[in-house]
Order: structure tokens, then C-alpha cells, then sequence
């Protein structure tokens, strides 16, 4: 997971690094996004890890799906970006950056719920 984190960090990096308009920015959202719901994934896998029952590990299966929706909107939003570069800013590369952009968004908190929701499950085995 720490590569996944690394490699993540990196491809913002980059983003931030190339000219910023419209879809970089949507993009570059989407990648940070990305990165958070992958933390809040690793935070449910080791919250499953220290209880190991089956509703702290269902929680952090979803808090991974959820990363990988996250990691696929910003791939969506980094290549609309790409896009538009290459041929021009259009208003559809835009939206669909944008657009994208919010779905790593969602998907971020849907991991960071499913995180608190391990973290309350080891909590509760621990009474």
C-alpha cells in the first residue's frame, strides 16, 4: 500500500508541475482525492488487521473499493485533461475532469466512512 501511496504522491507531483488550467486542476483534485481515500483504505486494513472479525474487514474492503473507484475517477479526470491540452481546452474535457473529479471526491469519503466504520467495529470488540 505504501507504493500505491508513493506512486500516487507522484503522479500529483507531476500534475502540479504541468501547466494548470481547468481539467489540470479538476485532475489534479481527483489525484489528491485519489490519495486521500487510499490513506483512509490503509486505516481500515490495519484497523482489520488488529480485530480481525468479519464487519472491521467488510468495512475495509469497502474503504479499498472505494479507493479504487477514487484512483479510476482520476485516471477519467487526467486523461480528459489530457486531452483537452493536447487539442485545445474544450468544455467537455472540462466537465468531464470536473465531473470526474467529483466522483474521486465521493468515493474518498466513502472510504474515510468506511475507515471510521472498521475503527468502530475494532473498537466494539474490544468492550
Amino acid at each position: 500500500m505504501n507504493v500505491t501511496r508513493t506512486l500516487l504522491a507522484s503522479a500529483l507531483v507531476a500534475l502540479l508541475a504541468a501547466c494548470s488550467n481547468g481539467a489540470q486542476d479538476s485532475a489534479q483534485d481527483a489525484q489528491k482525492s485519489a490519495a486521500d481515500a487510499q490513506q483512509q483504505a490503509d486505516k481500515a486494513q490495519q484497523a482489520a488487521d488488529q480485530s480481525q472479525n468479519a464487519a472491521t474487514s467488510q468495512a475495509a474492503d469497502q474503504a479499498q473499493q472505494s479507493a479504487d473507484q477514487a484512483k479510476d475517477a482520476a485516471a477519467q479526470a487526467q486523461s480528459a485533461a489530457s486531452s483537452s491540452t493536447a487539442g485545445g481546452m474544450s468544455d467537455a474535457a472540462k466537465d468531464a475532469a470536473s465531473n470526474a473529479a467529483d466522483q474521486a471526491d465521493k468515493s474518498a469519503d466513502q472510504a474515510k466512512d468506511a475507515a471510521d466504520n472498521a475503527k468502530s467495529a475494532t473498537d466494539d470488540t474490544k468492550k
